[in-house]
């Protein structure tokens, strides 16, 4: 499983190691969580409230749940490189196998659609009261910047600051959101962003999606 050392690099940085199990944030209860995101043990039995585990265990029990992902991830038999599957072995470990199955990137995968593919991969980043969840965002841009590492293909990551534009109608609670995003961003950052939005000119308004993209990009990361 050496072989899989990306898709184990990225699920130990996003999940985190958890010496104790603890308890899923939207039910309150199970499933229950410990080590580098596990739920069932080798054995499959379900992780329980007050287990605990060292750091080494928590690595074997990874590694272990990421060769199963992997194992089924071969019998779909799709026309994907290693990086690709490494990719897919991460983000199923993230969101599971049914939904993965329920998804549409094997029928994106199938057609060769590596586009469509890290457009899905890059929607999973809600809770379940459609919430965005931050970490996310990061984990998400990896795993889809892992799969099309050997393939020339042009792709950008989650454009929500532009969904944001579009969608804004001036509601008290985006106001806010706006006002909040504003202090936060780094001045100078900022102070670039308005002079790009308003470039002096007649052609302002030719601006585009793409030029937008790097400037939030920017701001985002600072």
């Amino acid at each position: 499983m050496s072989d899989y050392w990306r898709a184990l690099s990225i699920v130990k940085k996003y999940e985190g190691f958890n010496e104790r199990a603890y308890c899923d944030p939207e039910t309150g209860g199970e499933p229950f969580t410990i080590g580098y995101g596990t739920q069932f043990y080798p054995d499959e039995t379900p992780v329980k409230q007050g287990h605990r585990c060292t750091k080494e265990k928590a690595i074997e029990y990874l590694i272990n749940e990421i060769r199963e992902i992997s194992n089924e991830i071969e019998k779909l038999d799709l026309p994907i490189d290693f990086a690709m599957k490494e990719a897919l072995a991460s983000f199923v470990h993230s969101v599971g196998w049914k939904p993965f199955l329920y998804s549409s990137i094997i029928d994106s995968a199938e057609r060769r659609d590596w586009l469509a593919v890290v457009e899905e991969i890059n929607s999973w980043i809600y809770d379940r009261n459609n919430n965005v969840i931050a970490p996310l965002i990061n984990r998400r841009q990896e795993e889809a910047l892992l799969f099309l590492s050997n393939v020339d293909c042009a792709w950008t990551s989650q454009e929500l600051l532009l969904k944001a534009f579009r969608d804004y109608s001036a509601a008290p609670h985006e106001v806010r959101a706006i006002r909040n995003l504003q202090q936060q961003i780094n001045p100078y950052v900022l102070a670039d962003f308005h002079n790009q939005f308003y470039l002096k000119g007649p052609k302002d308004w030719e601006m585009s999606t793409e030029d937008l993209d790097k400037i939030f990009s920017v701001g985002l990361t600072e």
